[in-house]
This record gives structure tokens, sequence and C-alpha cells, in this order.
């Protein structure tokens, strides 16, 4: 028997939330990254430090233009990526 593989169309494809730069205020990027991933100041403020960082994971569209956009206004500088498809479709 062959395998069948099926492509499932979703809502959108997931995205993830980079931080590349935590600029000079770096207090005002990691509060704005516990605000975003719920963890607690101390952690944040390593994360933000600890550039590139993955922010968010998995995101929809919408959701990591707003925290790109939130980084952004905090001083940092962030990106989205788009999450790369399944392996066995690049055929």
């Amino acid at each position: 028997m062959a395998d069948d593989y099926f492509l499932l169309v979703c809502d959108g494809i997931p995205h993830d939330v980079v931080l590349t730069d935590p600029g000079i205020r770096v207090l005002d990027v990691a509060q704005v990254v516990r605000r975003l991933t719920g963890l607690s100041l101390w952690r944040s403020k390593a994360l933000a430090v600890q550039v590139p960082a993955l922010i968010l994971d998995g995101v929809s569209q919408e959701d990591a233009e707003a925290a790109v956009t939130a980084l952004l206004a905090a001083g940092a500088l962030a990106q989205m990526r788009e999450q790369p498809g399944p392996d066995f479709l690049k055929s």
C-alpha cells in the first residue's frame, strides 16, 4: 500500500516573532516580552538580551504583526517570519 500524504488547508500559515536587537531601552523591551510571553521579568530580560531570540512560535499573522509592532514601539528591532512547510511537499 502506498503512503498517501494530504495537505490540510488551514486558516493561515503559522508565524514566528524573532527579536533581532533590543536597542538601548532593554527594560522597556523586556516588559513587552513579558506581556507577550507571560514569563517573569527576569526571564524576559534574559531573553531580550540574548539575540536573536524567538519570542513567539507558531502564532497567527495578526498576532505576530501586533507583537512586532509592540516590540518596535518599545525601541527594539523585531521581525515576523513565516514557518516553513513540511519537507515532503518539496519534491
